[in-house]
């Protein structure tokens, strides 16, 4: 019993999605949602571009119903009144040309009448996506995936949120399409019966109208749907889009370095710097410590700069070290411990003294200075 159980519970590990190094904790870094919608991935509703053409569609037909009917009707009349014409034409007469070319002419009348319908439902639905996801056109979704062959996956998507979401939709529009046909058809149950008294265009009209009027109700339920699904996307997309701490790390190694190798970079810049900080010390005039903890060496040559500037700096080791290498080249060394943590601290290598410490290094050049005979 417990060797099936372990054997279930491995199987049950083909479900997991590659890569998956633990639970989604991160936000998704704007790199992964650059690649995503690079990919064709957005958080979209499909209910969204749909419903918004419905209800423009129905909205038209409601504002401009009697045009439509009147073009037509006058278009069915006109080609009614033409029958008489093939029919009354001997029986050895070839009409197949003239029936042609009648039938062309009303299907190219038909395409005219309804175009602006047509048009205005592309706008619409082109809006709307555009409003969803911005403008960013790619072909990578029309591309085929081998991974989508695979039926793990397949069992995957069919038992998936999304696919439940759906089920809930198409239930939502049933229940919602049948409640405002029953109540729109209850309210106008006299008039339906009334239709077979009527003449045949009131009774075309009074018809359409009730279809028009229970379409766009329909239409402006579907919108607040869409509302809602487009919510859901957008919390689908954001959770499916979060990452594994494992996926942050290889992210940022990929893309700033890996860490490792950019400490090692920045050591052997570091030492780099010492290397030709020590190769410049012995043109120092002065190096001035603490006495144990700070070093710093400055130079003073009117040809250079105007004022002086540093010519190496360390603390502790380093300090130590410059220290040592003073001794070596002979560079006089002065105790100063506010002026060597106030150059520390606020002069980087090759920068010149601030203005505000020009009076305390000039004392202690002068010093250097009287010593070494230079003055």
């Amino acid at each position: 019993m417990s060797d099936l159980s372990l054997r279930f519970e491995y199987e049950l590990q083909f479900f997991a999605k590659e890569g998956e190094g633990g639970e989604k904790t991160e936000e998704p870094t704007g790199k992964k949602l650059n690649d995503a919608r690079k990919e064709g991935q957005v958080a979209k509703s499909q209910e969204f571009a749909s419903s918004f053409t419905l209800l423009a569609m129905f909205l038209l037909l409601r504002i401009w119903t009697s045009t439509l009917g009147r073009q037509l009707g006058e278009l069915f009349r006109g080609f009614y009144g033409r029958i008489p014409y093939f029919t009354g034409l001997p029986a050895y007469t070839d009409n197949t040309r003239e029936f042609s070319t009648l039938v062309t002419i009303a299907i190219e009348r038909v395409v005219i009448i309804i175009l602006p319908y047509l048009l205005a439902g592309f706008v619409v639905s082109f809006v709307a996506d555009l409003v969803q996801v911005k403008w960013a056109p790619t072909s990578k979704p029309l591309k085929p995936k081998f991974s989508k062959l695979n039926p793990i996956n397949g069992i995957k998507r069919i038992f998936s949120l999304n696919k439940l979401v759906e089920l809930l939709k198409s239930i939502i529009k049933i229940v919602v399409m049948v409640i405002i046909i029953y109540n729109e058809i209850r309210d106008q149950w006299p008039i339906l019966f009334a239709l077979y008294d009527m003449p045949l265009m009131q009774a075309v009209v009074l018809a359409g109208r009730m279809l028009i009027d229970i379409g766009f109700k329909i239409s402006l339920v579907f919108v607040v749907i869409a509302f809602a699904d487009y919510a859901f996307q957008k919390w689908k997309f954001h959770e499916d889009m979060k990452m594994t701490k494992q996926e942050v790390k290889e992210e940022y190694k990929s893309t700033e370095g890996d860490p490792q190798i950019k400490g090692k970079i920045k050591q052997r810049m570091m030492e780099a710097s010492r290397r030709r900080m020590m190769r410049d010390l012995p043109k120092a005039d002065v190096v001035i410590t603490n006495p144990t903890h700070y070093a710093v060496a400055l130079q003073y040559d009117k040809e250079i700069a105007e004022a002086p500037f540093m010519v190496a700096k360390g603390a502790d080791y380093m300090a130590q070290k410059i220290k040592d290498a003073a001794g070596e080249y002979g560079i006089e060394i002065v105790e100063n411990k506010p002026l060597a943590r106030s150059l520390y601290a606020n002069v980087e290598i090759g920068e010149e003294i601030p203005e505000e410490l020009y009076v305390a290094v000039a004392e202690v050049l002068a010093i250097v200075y009287r010593n070494t005979g230079r003055i």
